[in-house]
């Protein structure tokens, strides 16, 4: 072992620590998790950036002059990009190794028990599944990834390490059937609603916890439990994301959205934020009644390139944009095309305000083979209800 990785214990030690007081670390069996998995053998480099259009730089461990920054980021309580892929001259994220806190998090909100049986969907860099390795036992483990290439190398560097949980590689959507039913679903990747073959390889009274994402930052960690004829369950108080689900396909033409032409536009005030994204229920119930394939962001100053509006757009031909610059609170707006994309947000933030501005923790979901309900409070309010679409994917 180099002298750069002697000392890991006493690292992965100050990040168990540190996740104790924060309060986010309760229970001893991960703790021991935490210090007996080796994170920087399952994660040998990661990628930064200086900026969101900047080139990535690969951070190592063989590299000595990377070295010390690739150990102290590896053990820092940061979610690191660990691989990535390019499509049209655009290279982006692929796979990451989630922060050590949300990890643990997800972990003691499915109160694991010994002898469970545990699916997780997304192997990544192989460091969760090698948790639940150390804390169930190999056998107990199945994990199934759609990059092959990320599941051989998991499955390399967790036999280093003497770990050998299932692995897979196939479509994270279908789970895997043929070790059904597990007691515990983890999912480690976001998706528009949640896939009833999910449900159907769960346990009774078993758990499955799932990033849910109707649109981009629109959704939040949702922990369900196995009923005879259902997964039903509420929103984790804090807010988490992860990287989209992925599935064996051609990636599908870019949607077109309008030309935002203010001379055509209507215009009125809104005394709404122009982020609404900066209220996160605001923004997941704004979009029960967005049109598909929203696209959203800010309108930029061509001298100072400081943000001047936020604008929303749509593949119907719907657009609005919203000036940051109020007047006593009233924001400019103008829009054109068949959907009024704003008053989704500000009908969204109404409701909101009337029923008590709910957090996360008042909000549920109930999940059957025939359709998927996102309620307040109680699985029965029909007053407050939203549908979500079925997963749909091509095959």
């Amino acid at each position: 072992m180099n002298t750069a990785t002697a000392d890991w214990a006493a690292l992965a030690t100050r990040l168990a620590d540190e996740l104790t007081e924060r309060g986010v670390l309760h229970d001893p069996t991960w703790r021991a998790a935490l210090l007996a998995v080796p994170r920087h053998e399952l994660v040998p480099r990661h990628f930064t950036q200086d900026g969101p259009d900047a080139g990535w730089h690969e951070i190592t461990g063989i590299d000595p002059t990377t070295r010390e920054d690739w150990l102290a980021a590896v053990y820092a309580n940061t979610a690191l990009i660990t691989a990535l892929s390019e499509d049209n001259n655009q290279v982006d994220a692929a796979s990451s190794s989630s922060q050590p806190s949300l990890m643990i998090r997800m972990l003691e909100a499915l109160e694991i028990t010994d002898g469970n049986r545990m699916l997780e969907i997304g192997t990544g860099t192989g460091y969760n599944a090698a948790l639940l390795s150390h804390r169930l036992g190999a056998r107990n483990v199945y994990s199934i990834d759609i990059d092959g290439q990320l599941v051989d190398q998991a499955r390399e560097r967790l036999a280093h390490l003497g770990y050998r949980p299932a692995l897979a590689c196939g479509d994270g959507a279908d789970g895997w059937p043929d070790h059904a039913p597990y007691d515990r679903i983890l999912a480690t990747c976001s998706v528009p609603a949640v896939p009833w073959a999910w449900a159907q390889q769960t346990a009774q009274g078993g758990r499955v916890l799932v990033d849910l994402k109707t649109g981009t930052n629109a959704g939040n960690l949702v922990l369900l439990h196995r009923h005879p004829d259902r997964l039903e369950g509420r929103f984790l108080p804090k807010w988490a994301g992860f990287m989209a689900i992925r599935h064996h396909q051609q990636t599908p033409a870019a949607p077109s959205y309008p030309h935002r032409d203010a001379a055509t536009a209507r215009t009125r005030t809104t005394t709404v934020s122009p982020q609404p994204w900066d209220n996160l229920v605001v923004w997941f119930l704004a979009q029960f009644h967005q049109p598909a394939e929203l696209s959203f962001g800010l309108t930029l100053d061509e001298t100072t390139h400081q943000p001047t509006a936020t604008f929303l757009a749509a593949t119907d031909g719907s657009w609005c944009e919203i000036d940051h610059h109020s007047d006593n609170g009233h924001h400019q707006l103008r829009e054109a095309g068949p959907s009024q994309l704003w008053r989704s947000v500000e009908n969204a933030y109404q409701d909101w305000e009337q029923t008590g501005r709910p957090g996360w923790d008042r909000l549920g979901l109930t999940v059957t083979a025939h359709e998927q309900r996102v309620w307040l409070d109680t699985p029965n309010n029909t007053e407050h209800a939203w549908q979500l679409m079925p997963i749909a994917r091509p095959h």
